[in-house]
């Protein structure tokens, strides 16, 4: 099979390129390196072919799918590493995504797969777990906004397309998020505090398996979640972290208060998906945490990312 990757040598992304190119596929991957990694793929696996662009480069995406000729094309590339670039966001969550999907319907591949964020469904869901017919209420920030109106544009293009609404994943290679942020501050002896939340984690591991089942032409046209429908309050993966690290884990820590623009909780209802892609998490979130501070101690972190405007998380 033939599969186009956007955003591919970022965290998601690299992993199914991996997984995709394992089992057989012919897989392009398309980067502009904004916050992917050129370490994450190597260029010179057989079976992987690597171009550096941008989605948002209309031309740039027209040629690229037009060479490639896809059967599959997954949308992963994203921007969400600066809250306050609206422009940056639309322009490549918006715009690229539309050229992403308008290329992807002429030149005939058979199915999009795109991957979103929970926050489409606001800070203040209506309900827990969240369903599939909970209201789409993405105005709490640029990142949703932005992300949502490219799935709005997918729905719009005519090809077959599925829509992965992600829980917080987590796991090697994650720049962004509270895991990667814990690793920093904890290595480099800088104090740590948690936020008073809880979210839904899941390994990058068991969301690679839905969309593995999902290019391989599983599920329905459509959305789905991807979580693990249970949620976790911060200390317990702040825990996880110093277990990880082999420090102790009953030392106290610092609880904060969650800002106005934060959620208490996050929990996906993931039921659609485990039955049509016959799927379930394997992966518990102590192992995985131990898997992704094993990445981190051998391949380090420069940058970390948040998509919410946190005040707290900037202290």
């Amino acid at each position: 099979m033939r599969v186009l990757i956007t955003g591919g040598s970022g965290f998601v992304g690299s992993h199914l390129a991996e997984r995709l190119v394992a089992r057989g596929d012919e897989v392009l991957v398309v980067d502009n390196y904004a916050t992917g990694r050129r370490d994450n793929l190597s260029g010179n696996t057989p079976g992987l072919e690597i171009r550096e662009g941008d989605v948002a480069d209309r031309e740039f995406m027209q040629g690229a799918i037009d060479d490639f000729k896809p059967e599959v094309v997954v949308h992963a590339a994203a921007s969400y590493k600066d809250p306050d670039d609206w422009a940056g966001d639309a322009r490549t969550n918006v715009v690229g995504t539309a050229n992403v999907a308008q290329a992807a319907a002429r030149s005939g591949a058979r199915r999009l797969i795109y991957l979103q964020t929970a926050l489409c469904y606001g800070l203040h869901p209506l309900e827990q777990p969240i369903t599939l017919n909970h209201p789409i209420l993405p105005g709490n920030s640029s990142y949703a906004i932005s992300k949502t109106a490219g799935e709005q544009y997918i729905a719009l293009s005519g090809i077959d397309w599925q829509s992965f609404r992600l829980a917080n994943a987590y796991g090697p290679r994650n720049l962004s998020g509270p895991l990667p942020t814990f690793f920093s501050r904890l290595t480099t002896d800088r104090p740590c505090f948690v936020m008073d939340t809880r979210r839904d984690f899941v390994f990058v591991d068991d969301v690679v398996d839905v969309l593995e089942r999902a290019v391989g032409g599983a599920g329905r046209t459509g959305a789905y979640h991807i979580a693990s429908g249970t949620d976790f309050s911060i200390e317990e993966l702040y825990r996880a972290t110093l277990a990880a690290l082999g420090r102790a884990t009953d030392s106290p820590v610092d609880v904060r208060p969650r800002g106005e623009d934060d959620a208490p909780t996050i929990l996906l209802d993931p039921s659609d998906t485990e039955a049509d892609f016959k799927w379930e998490v394997r992966t518990p979130l102590t192992v995985g945490v131990r898997r992704a501070v094993e990445y981190y101690e051998t391949f380090g972190i420069t940058d970390t990312y948040t998509h919410l405007k946190l005040d707290a998380l900037r202290a």
